[in-house]
């Protein structure tokens, strides 16, 4: 069962995202991506209270993805990144990022910290931060 409602302009939407943000992270990294945006139409706190829908997360301005400014993210979506974003919106989640809101590619080590978060985690090239469960439960599924 979905943990957020979409359709199939959505999965596409999703893919594109993932696939922008996390293709030179190979399909775990991609799944990493889906599971920060995600979590950021299921949070209704911090910077994500006005956020709903897939679209609204992936368009979120300011605070949204750098990818959405770049060609690549408009090109058409692959069915294999599709079955990606399906699996995310299912509820699959990835350590360090079945809980994160945020992730940066840092040119070093991840910060312990990144606007006040902590970090969870790194894989390759991104780092992913948390908010704590008391200031976002929603996250915590």
């Amino acid at each position: 069962m979905a943990v957020v409602a979409h359709n199939e302009a959505e999965v596409d939407l999703l893919a594109r995202l993932m696939r922008a943000e996390a293709e030179g992270d190979g399909d775990l990294g991609m799944l990493m991506v889906g599971n920060t945006g995600i979590n950021r139409v299921l949070a209704d706190c911090l910077d994500f209270t006005d956020i709903r829908t897939i679209t609204d997360m992936v368009f979120q301005s300011p605070g949204g993805f750098e990818a959405t400014q770049q060609g690549y993210f408009y090109q058409r979506a692959r069915e294999s990144d599709k079955r990606l974003a399906r699996r995310v919106i299912q509820g699959e989640m990835q350590h360090p990022a079945s809980n994160s809101l945020w992730f940066f590619m840092p040119e070093g080590a991840c910060p312990a910290q990144w606007y006040g978060q902590w970090n969870t985690g790194r894989f390759l090239s991104h780092c992913f931060y948390a908010p704590a469960e008391s200031e976002c439960p929603a996250v915590y599924r």
